[in-house]
C-alpha cells in the first residue's frame, strides 16, 4: 500500500508544480486508530519547498490525489489533520482482496522488487583469526545476516563478505601464544614467568610474549599439535598458521549454528600484495591530498572538514587502519556493486568518515557504501552485569552463549534493539518460557496458531467450504487484517535503512494483534461459514509470523 501511495503522492505533487528530484514521502501507522491507517507528513517536509503552511498544501494534495482519482477499493477516505498530516483509511475492499493475496503468495509474501537486478554486498563479523567468537562478534554477525536477508527479500542479489588480515603483530603475537604452551606441554619442566599487574597477574610458560593471548583455546590449540609430523617447536610461523586454521574452522562451525555461511573472505594481505594499497598512496599524492611529515605519511582530512589531518602511514612504515580499509572500499566498488553494506562496532565510529571520504576523493561512488555501527553488549544475570576481563581471557564466546539460551533467542535478542544503542543481554529473560520472552511470545503465537488449524483439520471444520472472508467484521479482525498487510513495506523499511529491528517490532505488532483476535473471536465452535474464514485469517497470520521470522533468520515452530 506504501508503495501505491507514494507513487500517487508523487503524481500529486507533479500536477503541483513538482517537489524536489530526490522526495520520498514519509508514512507511518498513526498510534490512534481514530487518525486513520497511514499517515503522510510530505506536506511538512515541502513546507520550504513550496513556500507555504503545511496545512494548506495537504489541502491541495487532498484534492489532487481525490481527483486522479486514488483507487477507492484501496483507499476508502483521505484527511487532513493536525499541522499539515494526510491521514489515508484502507478499504474494507482492499483488506479482503488483500488477504486472499498473503495466502496466494505463500512463502513469498513479503518479497519486492524494488532492488531487481541490482548486486548488493554486505561484509560483516570481519574479526581477524586471533580467537573465537565473542557476545560482540555475535551482534555484528546477525545485524549483518540479517540486513543481506532483508536486501534479497527486495530483489537484491546478494553476497556476504568476510574481511580479515592474517598478518601483521597480533597474528605474530597469536603464533608465539600457541608455541609457548606447546613448548610447556613438551617439556613440563620449563620455566615459568609472572605477567600482567594484581589482581590480573598470571603465570606463563618464560617464552610467553608479554602481551600474549591467555585465553585457554591457545593450550587446547597447542595440545593438538603435541606429536605433529614435521612441526618444528621453532618456527612460531608454523604455529601461527596452525592456529590459525583451527580457529577459522571454529569461527565458521559458530556462525554455522546461526545459520550464517559466508560467500567470500577477502584477505587484506592481498591488498599489499597487488600493490593497490601504495597505488593509493600514490594516487592521494597526485591529489595534492598526501604528504610527508615527521617520517610520515599524512592525509589531508581537512580537506574533508575535518579539523586535523591523519596519519596514512606511520614513520615506522606501517600502514594505519585507514589505508588498508581504503583500498579495500576501492575493490568492493570496483566489483560494480550497487550497494556496499559495513556492519561495524562503535570503535570504527572516529574512522570509518575518513574511510568513506577518502574512497569519494578517489573518484569512487561512495553513496553506495552504507555504515551501520552498533552499540556494544552487556550480558547482565540476575539484574547485574557478567564480569569480563580480555587481561584473563574470561570473555563470554558466542558459542557459549548460545549454549545457555539457545541460537533462536539469540539472534532475536541481538536484532530487537536499533544498532545505534547499547545492548542489555538479559540472560535471565532469554531462558524465560513466558510472554515476557520475546522471541517466546512470537514463536508460541506461531504455535499456537498450528495447534487451532490441526484442531480444526481434525473436525473437518472449513473443509470444502469457499471461505467468504467478507465476513470478518470484527474490529479485533480488522485490526489484524491490517496489520498483516504491513509485511511487505516493514522488510522494504528494515532494508532501506539497514534496520532489522523494525521487522521484530513489526512481527511483535502482528502477534499482538492476533492476541487480540483470538481473545475475541472463536473459531473452533463457531457458525461453520464464520469459522472457515476466521480460519483463513489465522492462516495468514501465521504465514506472516513464519515469512518474517525467517527474514531474520529465526525458527517459526509448529508446537512448543
Amino acid at each position: 500500500m506504501q508503495t501505491y501511495l507514494h507513487s500517487a503522492i508523487l503524481g500529486a505533487l507533479s500536477e503541483m508544480g513538482g517537489a524536489p528530484d530526490d522526495f520520498q514521502p514519509e508514512f507511518q501507522q498513526p498510534g490512534n486508530p481514530d487518525h486513520g491507517d497511514l499517515a503522510c507528513n510530505a506536506a511538512m517536509q515541502l513546507a520550504r519547498h513550496f513556500r507555504k503552511a503545511p496545512r494548506q498544501i495537504a489541502e491541495d494534495l487532498k484534492i489532487h490525489l481525490e481527483a486522479l482519482p486514488v483507487d477507492p477499493d484501496r483507499i476508502s477516505a483521505i484527511e487532513v489533520a493536525g499541522p499539515g498530516f494526510l491521514n489515508f483509511r484502507l478499504s474494507d475492499v482492499y483488506l479482503f482482496k488483500a488477504l486472499s493475496s498473503v495466502l496466494e503468495a505463500g512463502a513469498s509474501y513479503g518479497r519486492t522488487h524494488s532492488g531487481e537486478g541490482k548486486r548488493a554486498l554486505v561484509e560483516f563479523v570481519s574479526a581477524n583469526p586471533t580467537g573465537p567468537l565473542t557476545v560482540g562478534h555475535g551482534r555484528n554477525a546477525v545485524l549483518g545476516d540479517t540486513v543481506a536477508n532483508l536486501l534479497e527479500w527486495t530483489g537484491f542479489e546478494v553476497d556476504r563478505e568476510y574481511y580479515f588480515n592474517d598478518a601483521g603483530r597480533q597474528m605474530r603475537i597469536l603464533g608465539e601464544s600457541v608455541q609457548a604452551r606447546y613448548l610447556a606441554a613438551v617439556n613440563p619442566d620449563l620455566a615459568t614467568k609472572m605477567i600482567g599487574d594484581p589482581p590480573d597477574e598470571t603465570s606463563v610458560p618464560e617464552p610467553f610474549p608479554e602481551d600474549g593471548y591467555l585465553g585457554g583455546y591457545i593450550t587446547d590449540i597447542a595440545i593438538k599439535l603435541v606429536g605433529q609430523d614435521g612441526l618444528d617447536p621453532n618456527d612460531s610461523e608454523q604455529f601461527k598458521k596452525a592456529a590459525e586454521k583451527t580457529i577459522f574452522a571454529d569461527i565458521e562451525g559458530t556462525l554455522g549454528r546461526m545459520g550464517i555461511k559466508m560467500d567470500a573472505f577477502f584477505n587484506e594481505k592481498s591488498l599489499y600484495d597487488s600493490g593497490q594499497v601504495w597505488d593509493i598512496v600514490e594516487k592521494f599524492r597526485e591529489l595534492d591530498l598526501a604528504y610527508d611529515k615527521d617520517g610520515a605519511v599524512w592525509l589531508k582530512t581537512t580537506a574533508f572538514g575535518k579539523e586535523q589531518d591523519t596519519v596514512l602511514v606511520k614513520s615506522s612504515g606501517e600502514p594505519t587502519y585507514r589505508l588498508p580499509d581504503i583500498g579495500y572500499h576501492v575493490d568492493k566498488l570496483k566489483r560494480g556493486y550497487d550497494r556496499i553494506v559495513d556492519i561495524f562496532g562503535a570503535d570504527h565510529i572516529a574512522t570509518f568518515p575518513d574511510v568513506v571520504a577518502g574512497t569519494r576523493a578517489l573518484g569512487f561512488d561512495a553513496d553506495r557504501i552504507d555504515v551501520v555501527i552498533y552499540q556494544f553488549v552487556t550480558l547482565v544475570r540476575s539484574g547485574q552485569p557478567v564480569k569480563m576481563s580480555t587481561r584473563k581471557a574470561t570473555f563470554v564466546t558466542l558459542d557459549e552463549l548460545m549454549n545457555e539460551v539457545g541460537e533462536d533467542v539469540t539472534r532475536f535478542f541481538f536484532l530487537m534493539r536499533s544498532p545505534n544503542t547499547h545492548l542489555e543481554f538479559d540472560l535471565d529473560l532469554a531462558k524465560e518460557a513466558s510472554d515476557t520472552n520475546p522471541v517466546f511470545y512470537l514463536q508460541y503465537a506461531h504455535a499456537r496458531i498450528q495447534s487451532i488449524l490441526r484442531k480444526a483439520s481434525e473436525l473437518g471444520l472449513g473443509n470444502g467450504l469457499e471461505a467468504d472472508v467478507t465476513l470478518l467484521t470484527h474490529d479485533a479482525e480488522i485490526t489484524l487484517m491490517k496489520t498483516l498487510m504491513g509485511l511487505p513495506d516493514s522488510i522494504v523499511r528494515a532494508a532501506t535503512h539497514s534496520e532489522p529491528h523494525r521487522l521484530a517490532g513489526y512481527l511483535r505488532e502482528v502477534a499482538v494483534a492476533f492476541s487480540q483476535f483470538y481473545n475475541h473471536c472463536r473459531i473452533v465452535g463457531e457458525e461453520e461459514k464464520l469459522a472457515a474464514a476466521r480460519l483463513q485469517l489465522a492462516r495468514a497470520t501465521a504465514l506472516v509470523l513464519c515469512n518474517g521470522l525467517t527474514v531474520l533468520g529465526i525458527s517459526a515452530p509448529d508446537r512448543m
